[in-house]
């Protein structure tokens, strides 16, 4: 059993009521998807926009996370939520064990040492290209608005979309049962849309900023390992939500999934530069396959890790 999760801090969410003013029309397919009176996506540069933007990065910055509630307009929800599920049995599932940093041990170190702690990991992941063009989460995945607004979330001038056929737009499926074990993100930062919850578990935890690049923390590392849970923020994710994560110096993870109700995670992926596809050893075990273009990525030295959760 887990212990009570802690309550998120409210700089890790967004809902803004500056958010809902008035603004510039928004392009008719962002604003069929997203609720742009809350989040005026397309209009950064208004007051709604402006104020939306100043939260967010405040968030990233404290704290490494925010959740923008009910991002989706809810008939888009339930479009995604059916696209979902009508390709669950489609997903290529791994069980696998990990460590924090998704490394080998290492033998010349202690047996408690967070590089030879490994545990469980079991999900699956719905590739990209059975999310065909006219779905709800190819189309949101697809929104310049919404790229734009991460991008200037996080303060960098562009993001791209990610060009792996097979990673660039995934859904995540943890099943009862499934869990995300504590770890390191080996990518920078991750965009997820939660689209069905567990009835149970499920719980999204995080450590922000347990290490850094100077300061690796094996001793609060260990101690999250161990059950220290000082450090963890839990996050009850609810469908609708949208989640910007740096996840690559905050240890995190998802709980074992309870009851019978899958939990799924549509995940967008980004990158800083143009045309980037994922290591091909790693896509064969998320994806069980690869696609030529991984090959070719390889050959041109143009790979990228592939996929966290």
């Amino acid at each position: 059993m887990f212990d009570q999760p802690n309550a998120a801090p409210e700089n890790a969410r967004t809902d803004d009521p500056e958010a809902s003013k008035p603004g510039a029309p928004a392009p008719c397919g962002t604003a069929a998807l997203i609720d742009v009176a809350r989040y005026p996506i397309h209009d950064l540069d208004g007051p709604g926009g402006r104020a939306l933007l100043a939260r967010c990065r405040t968030a990233l910055e404290r704290e490494g996370c925010v959740v923008l509630r009910d991002f989706v307009r809810p008939d888009a929800l339930a479009r995604m939520t059916e696209e979902g599920r009508a390709r669950v049995d489609k997903a290529h599932f791994n069980r696998t064990r990990t460590n924090p940093y998704s490394s080998e041990a290492d033998p010349s170190l202690p047996s408690g040492h967070p590089v030879n702690r490994f545990l469980e990991r079991t999900n699956g992941f719905v590739a990209g290209d059975l999310l065909e063009p006219e779905t709800a989460m190819r189309r949101l995945y697809h929104d310049e608005s919404l790229r734009g607004f991460i991008a200037r979330c996080m303060g960098v001038e562009r993001l791209y979309e990610y060009a792996d056929p097979l990673a660039g737009l995934v859904v995540n499926v943890l099943r009862p049962g499934c869990q995300h074990p504590w770890h390191f993100d080996n990518n920078d930062f991750i965009v997820s849309l939660l689209t069905q919850a567990p009835e149970s578990g499920g719980l999204f935890e995080y450590c922000p900023g347990l290490r850094s690049a100077d300061d690796q923390n094996i001793a609060g590392v260990k101690g999250v390992l161990q059950g220290d849970r000082e450090p963890v923020t839990s996050l009850q994710l609810r469908p609708g939500d949208l989640q910007v994560f740096y996840g690559r110096n905050s240890l995190h993870r998802v709980t074992k999934v309870e009851g019978p109700r899958e939990r799924h995670t549509l995940i967008l992926g980004y990158t800083d530069a143009p045309g980037q596809i994922a290591d091909a050893a790693r896509t064969k075990r998320l994806f069980g396959r690869i696609h030529d273009a991984h090959r070719e990525a390889e050959a041109a030295g143009r790979t990228r890790d592939s996929v966290d959760a």
